[in-house]
């Protein structure tokens, strides 16, 4: 089992729809998928088709401990690809757990074996480094981090590398940043091909994906829609661009068998 956080500061850079879109890509390739939506504002739910307005249960009840993950995992309309939510509720955790012993570890404690059953589990963090973020760089072995292709990403490159150290030594020490996403990309900008570069100095060859995520009107459409974009438009260059990501991750893992 491989787990995944997906993790920037900064909002709008793609993160959300990668957890989406790079799930959903995984289960079409045949494997087991949970998503789980950290953030409270709860786009990657919606992008799934949930109605968060009418949930019974969200993650923020696991985090509270009022009920168990089994009663808030749902089935999306990819087979093979699960989702825990989330709600506004969300929005409340971090101060309700400031008081709480171990609240760093609050997530991995109430989680404990549902992950097993998974291949993979992909977790979209809230665009911040508190509480929340914490208790999923606690949980997971592995980190994503999203890029924009424009001058603001390489600035929060440093502020996440230096998160990433301070988990790591304090709480995590299997922690390790294995993928860097491109997203937005536009080949008509000579800005966005100078990021690419200056980004893949600071990190080793096998840390960035070959893959970038182009700029696409239909990526753009498909969480109004309810759908990833295998779904809602599988002939796009969204679509594309996911699928050759996902088999780009599941290749990560024979490379390393080898």
């Amino acid at each position: 089992m491989r787990s995944i956080a997906l993790l920037n500061q900064k909002g709008g850079v793609g993160k959300t729809t990668t957890t989406a879109n790079l799930g959903a890509c995984l289960a079409m390739l045949g494997k087991k998928v949970l998503v789980i939506d950290m953030d409270p504002q709860a786009n990657l739910s919606v992008h799934l088709g949930v109605d968060i307005h009418k949930l019974k249960y969200s993650v923020y009840n696991i985090l509270t401990g009022d009920c168990k993950p089994d009663d808030v995992i749902l089935n999306t309309k990819i087979q093979g690809l699960d989702i825990i939510p989330a709600n506004i509720d969300l929005s409340g955790a971090e101060i309700e757990l400031v008081g709480v012993v171990g609240r760093e570890t609050v997530l991995k404690e109430y989680l404990g074996d549902i992950l097993d059953r998974y291949d993979y589990v992909l977790i979209d963090c809230p665009p911040s480094l508190g509480l929340l973020t914490l208790n999923v760089l606690t949980l997971v072995r592995e980190i994503f981090i999203p890029l924009q292709t424009e001058f603001f990403a390489l600035q929060g490159v440093s502020k996440l590398l230096d998160t990433h150290e301070v988990v790591r030594k304090r709480l995590n020490k299997n922690l390790e940043i294995t993928g860097i996403v491109f997203c937005m990309y536009t080949s008509r900008t000579r800005l966005c091909k100078e990021v690419i570069e200056k980004v893949k100095e600071h990190f080793a060859k096998d840390q960035v994906f070959d893959t970038v995520i182009r700029k696409n009107v239909k990526l753009s459409e498909s969480p109004s829609h309810g759908k990833p974009i295998i779904s809602y438009a599988p002939g796009s260059h969204g679509s594309e661009d996911y699928m050759s990501l996902a088999k780009e991750v599941v290749q990560q893992e024979n490379s390393k068998k080898n």
